[in-house]
């Protein structure tokens, strides 16, 4: 876009403030700025007015909210966009700039990373087509094999734990074999290779790949939603009353000698929850007593964890591949499917089922989502396109893409709040860090 002489002379007051600690604090003294800055502009005033109070100050970018707005375009085109007159001292604030500023080393796969989930600082835990389940300890070192599925690993959730101190981490696969399978390890151990270790436990039950599972609040429980249509709940105890030993048979790798035989508990479905009419791609657990769930039926169901009703069922005329619950109060739902759209609904909002917010920047189907943790604003997408995208709910463009992969994006978590953590038809696992989100 060309910039006359007289947009570029025309000027406005404007003031800066912000809630970030003192040493990025600047005058409150409102200035005359050119109108037609962006936000690359604003961050240079902002940078130079810290830079005079500071010689010691390091440059970083930020970004900037008027009304609540974050600005994407030149002030004078935000002003006309929104009717707000020139002629009055103008306050902005300014934010840290959110976006990834490292790329680490990818970790390699044998087969299309599927399944991913960031939620132990400690750890990153992924799911892969080869069947394997992989526990990464830091960034780099593979330091647990996962081996017993048959078919490729679907989804892959850390079982939530009610002792804080315990050494001991739980976790549960889902696969295209049909079932679930439950898992221990000891974190203490220190190590500096990779081990393999077996299920304590098969799920076993459903009628076709299971495609995604989550772990309850309490950690006594897991759901999965399969391409069977149905929803099931899971106990994670290490053995129950229903519980059967079943003999496993398995020929030791690389020897024709014939299979020998293990045991191992097989449990079953503790309950089932029957409404959807086509493939259950993805199952969320955030509190006790509710599960979310979304289908390529259309829908998103929102059940009651005790009775299996689903008391608040939602169409939106699109295949969906992903769901999340976060934003304010964590009560809004993100979903995306078979466009390229991500889609926002607020449930508390009664006599619409209408999106709140829809972003459209991706160019093919959207594969995950996931929202930020601690912030109200900020969610990421996945998608068949490469790319990620980092969303702030206060614009309508994506704060980052990150085109890291270099084939279809299929999974996405945050880890330990400032890294997105992704994997994909590449056989990567790609982690963006140094992230700034407050």
């Amino acid at each position: 876009m060309e910039v006359t002489d007289s947009e570029a002379s025309r000027q406005v007051r404007v003031r800066f403030v912000t809630k970030l600690p003192p040493p990025l604090k600047v005058s409150a003294s409102s200035i005359a700025v050119p109108t037609n800055l962006t936000r690359m502009g604003l961050s240079e005033i902002v940078n130079l007015l810290l830079k005079n109070g500071d010689p010691e100050y390091e440059l970083q970018p930020f970004d900037f909210l008027i009304d609540g707005e974050l600005v994407r375009m030149s002030l004078e085109q935000f002003l006309m966009a929104k009717g707000i007159s020139a002629e009055k001292v103008l306050e902005i604030e300014y934010i840290k700039a959110v976006a990834p500023r490292k790329q680490q080393e990818p970790c390699l796969h044998d087969d299309w990373v599927s399944a991913v989930d960031g939620s132990d600082s400690r750890f990153i835990f992924t799911g892969c087509y080869d069947s394997l389940g992989r526990i990464w300890r830091g960034d780099t070192l593979c330091t647990h094999i996962l081996e017993g599925h048959n078919d490729a690993i679907t989804s892959v959730s850390i079982i939530k734990s009610k002792d804080a101190g315990s050494s001991t981490l739980h976790l549960a696969t889902a696969s295209k074999d049909r079932t679930l399978r439950l898992w221990k390890l000891d974190t203490r151990e220190q190590l500096d290779h990779t081990v393999k270790i077996r299920a304590f436990k098969i799920l076993n039950g459903h009628a076709a790949g299971v495609q995604s599972v989550s772990s309850g609040p309490s950690g006594d429980m897991v759901c999965s939603g399969s391409w069977d249509g149905c929803v099931k709940l899971w106990k994670t105890n290490e053995s129950d009353a229903d519980d059967e030993m079943v003999s496993i048979k398995k020929r030791k790798i690389g020897t024709d000698s014939p299979f020998n035989e293990e045991s191992q508990l097989e449990g079953s479905a503790f309950s089932t929850f029957v409404g959807h009419t086509q493939c259950v791609s993805a199952v969320l657990w955030p509190e006790d007593e509710i599960i979310y769930s979304a289908s390529w039926d259309h829908s998103v169901r929102r059940w009651d964890a005790e009775t299996g009703k689903d008391s608040w069922n939602m169409f939106c005329g699109k295949v969906l591949n992903c769901l999340d619950v976060g934003g304010e109060g964590s009560s809004l739902i993100a979903a995306g499917g078979s466009d390229p759209v991500l889609r926002i609904w607020d449930p508390r909002k009664p006599g619409t089922l209408a999106p709140i917010f829809q972003f459209s920047s991706h160019t093919s189907w959207i594969s995950a989502c996931k929202w930020h943790k601690s912030s109200w604003f900020h969610l990421v997408s996945a998608s068949y396109d490469g790319k990620l995208m980092l969303w702030d709910l206060r614009t309508a463009w994506p704060l980052a893409v990150i085109d890291t992969h270099k084939d279809k994006v299929l999974c996405v978590d945050w880890w330990k709040g400032d890294s997105m953590i992704s994997g994909g038809a590449d056989s990567k696992l790609c982690i963006s860090s140094g992230i700034s989100i407050t």
